[in-house]
Order: C-alpha cells, then sequence, then structure tokens
C-alpha cells in the first residue's frame, strides 16, 4: 500500500517561503506551474461519503489521475495514495463522466517544488493564500517544518478545499470552486 504523508504550512509570500527552504539547502526539483485539478465523484457522492478523492490534474500538458484514501488521524496529514500519468486527461474525464462520474470541485494553485533529503518541499500559490507542503517520512516532515521555524501546532493537515470554504465562509466570495480570477 502507497502512503502519503504530508503537512501544510502557511506563509505570507511565495517568495519568503521560497528564501526559506533555499536556505536550507533543498535543490530546485520543479520549476513554477499552473495546477488544474478537478476532483470527480459519483451523483450519490460515494467517495465523498468515504473520506476518499478521486483527482485528476493536469500541468504542463500531462495529466495524473490520483486516488486518496481517508485521513488517519494524527499530527501529519496520512492517507493511501495511488497516482498514474494519463496521456490525454481530457479523454479521461469524458470516460469519468460516462461512468457516471461527475467535476464536483475545481481548484488551481502555481506550484513550484524543491528536494531536501528525503522531502519533496512545495510552494503553493493558492487564491486562498500561500502555503508551503512538505511530504515525506515523519521524521523529516516535524525536521524539515522546524527548520523552517514552525511547530507541530502550526501544522495544517486540511485539504485544499477546505481551506478554500473556511476563505469563502470568512470573506465573503461566492463560487463553488478555488480558482483565480480570470482578467
Amino acid at each position: 500500500m502507497a502512503l502519503e504523508r504530508e503537512i501544510k504550512l502557511r506563509f505570507a509570500t511565495a517568495d519568503e517561503a521560497r528564501e526559506k527552504i533555499l536556505a536550507l539547502g533543498a535543490t530546485p526539483l520543479l520549476g513554477r506551474r499552473l495546477q488544474e485539478d478537478c476532483l470527480y465523484d459519483t451523483d450519490d457522492e460515494q467517495l465523498r461519503r468515504q473520506l476518499s478523492t478521486l483527482r485528476v490534474r493536469c500541468e504542463s500538458g500531462k495529466s495524473l489521475l490520483t486516488f486518496k484514501g481517508p485521513a488517519i488521524p494524527g499530527l501529519v496529514k496520512i492517507r493511501e495514495e495511488f497516482e498514474t500519468v494519463v496521456s490525454d486527461g481530457a479523454v479521461l474525464q469524458k470516460i469519468l463522466e460516462k461512468l457516471g462520474m461527475h467535476c464536483w470541485f475545481r481548484y488551481e494553485k502555481y506550484r513550484e517544488e524543491f528536494s531536501l533529503e528525503d522531502a519533496v518541499i512545495a510552494v503553493d500559490e493558492t487564491p486562498v493564500g500561500v502555503f508551503v507542503e512538505i511530504e515525506g517520512s515523519e521524521a523529516v516532515i516535524h525536521d524539515t517544518a522546524r527548520a523552517l521555524g514552525f511547530a507541530a501546532t502550526d501544522y495544517i493537515t486540511d485539504s485544499y478545499r477546505f481551506l478554500f470554504l473556511q476563505h469563502r465562509d470568512s470573506s465573503g466570495i461566492a463560487g463553488p470552486d478555488m480558482v483565480f480570477a480570470e482578467g
């Protein structure tokens, strides 16, 4: 079973996050690019009721299909994850629709990734703020967060959808999806 272990940390700006990550000796892994994500489910919300996610991510001309199981409670978000590259995201989305699924939440972010020892550190610029996501073993996550100046009480294990709903409710903005304003 493939397990994903991660946390998010909130930063004021992407520049501040990038500067702190590079100061730790991290190496750039993947440059800044737009990720467009769509969460799929059945009309009766079978996946959401199971606290699972089926995501289609499109970025830089490639697509990924990801299944994530329910999170195990703890300081670090741990959940089963299976991911595969798909050659044509648009066709995959049509297949999912033909199977009775629909995209129920869309979200976008600009992501830049870095490597540090056994961790992958991402700077995510979202419509609701800047977050650093640290993925790796629990020990590496704790060590990296501490080196960035954060304590376990600062960890965010919520999904981007949950963070969007909190932001939307507190700011009074409208809209069902976490996407950048067109303009």
